[in-house]
Parts: C-alpha cells; sequence; structure tokens
C-alpha cells in the first residue's frame, strides 16, 4: 500500500521575536522554534501563560516580521513579503476581536463578505456557527460565546485553506464549544489546514492530530497527544490496610523506590509500565491476602503531562 505524505502548509525555522531594544531592556516572548504543520491537519499550540502562543501566531499570520528566523506558508510564500497571494488562502481568527456594536450579525457578515473574495453567502455563514435565529440582533447585545461564534464566522467566510484560530472557544459554554469542535472538525474533514492555540487542554486531545506545548518561548514537547502523555509516567494508587506501608511492598521494579504517600495516607505509584506493576502489586496482595482499597490505575493524562512539562521547563534556566 502506498503512503501519500502531505506537503507542509506552514514551516517554521529558528523562528525568534523580541520586544524591545537588545539587552535587559527587551524580552524575548519567542526563542528560536522550529514548526512543520502538514496540509488537512489541525495542529495545536499549548502553552501557559506568556509562553509565546499568541506571538508566534501573529508571526505565522503576518502581523509581524520575525526578528531572526524564517516562516514558509503553502511550500515557499512569506506572510509578510508574499501578504497578496497569502491573504486569500487564509482565515484568521484573533483572540479579541472587534466588531462595529451597532450593527447586525446579518450586515457585520455581509460587510465583511464585501472585503473577501469569493466569500461564503451570508445564509450560509451564518448558519454554520449556529447564530441564524440571531442574524437580526445587534452585536452589542450577543453574549461573549455567540461574539466568538461570529468571529469564527467571518474567520472561514473566503473558504480558507489555512485557518488560524486563536482560543476560538473563550467564553463559550459548554454546548456552544462542542458545537464549535463539530464545525471545526468539519473544516477539518473539508481540507482545510488548521492551527490551533487553546487553554483548554480537552480541546486539543478531542481535535489536534499533532500538537506542541510551549514554555518561555520554546517549545518544550511537540507529537500526537499519545507521544507526549506516554512520555510521562502512569499512576498506580491504592490504601493499604493498617500496619501496613510503602516499605512492605515487593522490591521487584523498584516498587518500593517509586512510591509516595499523600496527605490522606493514599499509597500512589509512579511508573512508566503500568501493566507490569500493577501485576507486581496485585500479586503480591493475593500472596499476602491484602485488600488494597480505592484501587485505581491510570495512564498520565494531557493535564499532567502539561503541568509535568510546565514545572521542569520553570525550573530550567532561561
Amino acid at each position: 500500500m502506498t503512503v501519500t505524505i502531505q506537503p507542509n502548509v506552514i514551516e517554521v525555522t529558528g523562528l525568534w521575536r523580541r520586544y524591545g531594544p537588545e539587552g535587559p531592556r527587551g524580552f524575548d516572548a519567542v526563542r528560536g522554534i522550529e514548526l512543520a504543520v502538514r496540509k488537512g491537519e489541525l495542529f495545536a499550540l499549548l502553552g501557559t501563560n506568556g509562553a509565546g502562543k499568541t506571538s508566534t501566531v501573529e508571526l505565522l499570520e503576518g502581523l509581524a516580521r520575525p526578528t531572526k528566523g524564517t516562516i514558509r506558508l503553502f511550500g515557499g510564500l512569506d506572510p509578510v513579503r508574499d501578504r497578496k497571494r497569502v491573504r486569500p488562502r487564509t482565515g484568521v481568527m484573533l483572540q479579541h476581536g472587534g466588531f462595529p456594536t451597532d450593527l447586525t450579525v446579518s450586515e457585520t457578515v455581509r460587510m465583511w463578505a464585501s472585503c473577501t473574495t469569493a466569500p461564503r453567502p451570508v445564509g450560509e455563514a451564518v448558519s454554520m456557527v449556529g447564530l441564524a435565529g440571531r442574524k437580526d440582533v445587534a452585536v452589542k447585545n450577543l453574549s461573549g460565546g455567540e461574539k466568538r461564534r461570529l468571529d469564527l464566522a467571518l474567520a472561514t467566510l473566503g473558504r480558507p485553506e489555512l485557518l488560524f484560530l486563536d482560543e476560538p472557544t473563550t467564553g463559550m459554554d459548554p454546548e456552544g464549544r462542542h458545537d464549535t469542535w463539530q464545525i471545526i472538525r468539519r473544516l477539518r474533514t473539508e481540507g482545510t489546514t488548521i492551527l490551533l492555540t487553546t487553554h483548554y487542554l480537552e480541546e486539543a486531545e478531542q481535535l489536534a492530530d499533532q500538537l506542541a506545548v510551549m514554555h518561555a518561548g520554546r517549545i518544550a514537547a511537540t507529537g500526537t497527544v499519545d507521544d507526549i502523555v506516554a512520555a510521562h509516567p502512569s499512576t498506580l494508587g491504592f490504601r493499604l490496610p493498617p500496619g501496613l506501608g510503602p516499605d512492605d511492598l515487593p522490591p521487584a521494579a523498584d516498587l518500593r523506590a517509586e512510591a509516595g504517600v499523600t496527605a490522606d495516607g493514599r499509597v500512589e505509584l509512579s511508573t512508566g509500565d503500568l501493566q507490569h506493576t500493577t501485576t507486581e502489586v496485585l500479586t503480591w496482595a493475593r500472596g499476602r491476602g491484602v485488600v488494597l482499597h480505592g484501587l485505581d490505575a491510570r495512564s498520565a493524562s494531557l493535564e499532567e503531562a502539561f503541568l509535568r512539562i510546565a514545572g521542569k521547563e520553570t525550573k530550567e534556566p532561561a
């Protein structure tokens, strides 16, 4: 079977973005990152506050020039130098949108369509984001989540090949968030390449083909969700009966060394091989006639991996 490798829509090499002058009065928000996003892929960019996500995305969108490094879109176009060729092929949903507040939803979309090459029909754009029932409502009377939906309608108005979504579901209730996920999935199915930033880790887990975790201007980890989670230990937790402690666990697989006790007396084992560790503990418990209360075996989550990455990187020198 022949496997087709999709070309990269985004290629980033040695990218830096500095605010202010050289020396201690300046600040490097993006510090030499490498990035590649394939055609038709949804790539999520995660990070703590101030990690450099928005600064990176603004460079990719062509809103600023890099201090150092290169960005190539669609196989070789520079987002600043080749803006006239890049802009009709991209859609941008900024973290904070701005609309004339006295216009209605339909009027806003119609105004934006007048500046867009081959836009979707206004009714289609409004319906796609679930605002058909609010089309005659003034923007100033929309909720925060509804304004984000309107942002998405405008970002996808020109049927972009490449779509930038910066915190697209901020301010939405759970139903609105899930509805927006469905829209994003449909756009990806139709072939749109999407770069997404989000603080909602569940959003990245649900949507991303690949993701990168940024911290202090650098990429600390990259890969699929499974790749990133697999690089962090799983946890086996339980309570031992009175009179027994971690020192009574079997020495096999260094279980004692990996054991910790929480404030409420629960034993937690950190392990890179959950199946083997669980088997060792259960075999020991059966042989000793020990009942393990509250037994819980689980792989690391993306949230745990994210927090470990952020904590580890924070302790390292910049």
